[in-house]
């Protein structure tokens, strides 16, 4: 696949998941496999996000892509943008939000520049705007969504309004889920969940080894304190979460542009990735359950690229 300039062997994109889930030991490991890897930018300070870059690229040994992933809710989104384009990062990726700004910036540094979208209405705004691809993600995505609709209800949809190269997000564990989400039109993929299950994910071993305990109904709905709702596991603090009664932040960093503040969904999500099932938040995607195993980079892309044969 064309995106830009880039030739991407197997369109497979990782999806870029805060808080430090998604550093350089996955996004370099799938670019090296020749996906496209992603840093999750967001939460991460300006030097730890240039080594983050420096490392994954050189991991990959020059294979696949390099991208960055950023909330447009964070304050500091620009800026991390800025920081990842001087290290001369190979696309970038953004939701929780929409940017126009970003479009020119993407035009003005040659790159392609990839929103997450959950509508007709937000594809086709991208593709005016200049975005070189769009991911079409379903609210059965894990981490922020922007619709209740699954994304098999919405790439069909999606890929017959825009010219542009579509991935599909949301549900996708196993490649008969790939394949299923090509068939509906979509040119590639992109996956959270399943890559949080591997050795190169960067959370602890309790958090992959969660996922593999799930039942279907582990999987709940809450709504973050950034203004959007996002499918996490059942824990003590999720629970609070739902029940409307969660603890409310020490301090504040004013790290959103919005926030409601009756939690720091930051601090949540770092206890989450440290592996504290019960006063962190884990997301998942809703078909997180079905995970089965933890494996390699390697391996997913064993499985996955037979699909596009």
């Amino acid at each position: 696949m064309k995106i830009g300039d880039l030739d991407i062997k197997y369109p497979i994109i990782q999806g870029g998941m805060a808080i430090r889930v998604s550093l350089s030991k996955l996004a370099g490991s799938v670019a090296r496999e020749g996906g496209m890897g992603v840093i999750a930018g967001t939460g991460l300070g300006e030097e730890e996000l240039k080594r983050e870059i420096r490392a994954a690229k050189e991991i990959s040994e020059g294979n696949g892509a390099i991208g960055i992933n950023v909330m447009y809710a964070v304050s500091n989104f620009i800026e991390l943008i800025n920081i990842a384009i001087k290290e001369k990062i190979d696309f970038i990726t953004f939701g929780a939000g929409f940017s126009r700004d970003i479009f020119e910036i993407g035009r003005k540094n040659n790159i392609p520049v990839i929103p997450i979208v959950s509508s007709v209405k937000l594809a086709k705004i991208s593709e005016k705007l200049g975005a070189a691809a769009v991911v079409a993600e379903g609210g059965n995505a894990g981490g922020h969504l922007g619709t209740e609709l699954d994304s098999w209800d919405i790439v069909k949809e999606i890929k017959e309004a825009v010219s542009i190269p579509v991935f599909g997000a949301g549900g996708i564990i196993t490649p008969e889920d790939g394949r299923r989400m090509l068939e509906l039109g979509a040119d590639g993929i992109q996956m959270g969940s399943r890559f949080v299950a591997t050795f190169e994910s960067n959370v602890a071993e309790e958090y992959k080894q969660a996922y593999l305990e799930l039942e279907k109904d582990d999987i709940v709905k809450i709504m973050s304190s950034a203004g959007l709702p996002a499918n996490s596991i059942r824990g003590k603090f999720v629970e609070k979460v739902l029940e409307g009664n969660p603890d409310a932040p020490l301090e504040c960093t004013n790290c959103l542009k919005k926030c409601s503040r009756k939690y720091c969904i930051r601090d949540r999500l770092i206890k989450g990735k440290e592996g504290d099932r019960e006063e962190g938040i884990l997301f998942a995607g809703t078909e997180a359950w079905r995970i089965d195993s933890i494996i390699s980079v390697k391996e997913v892309f064993e499985r996955f690229k037979k699909i596009f044969d």
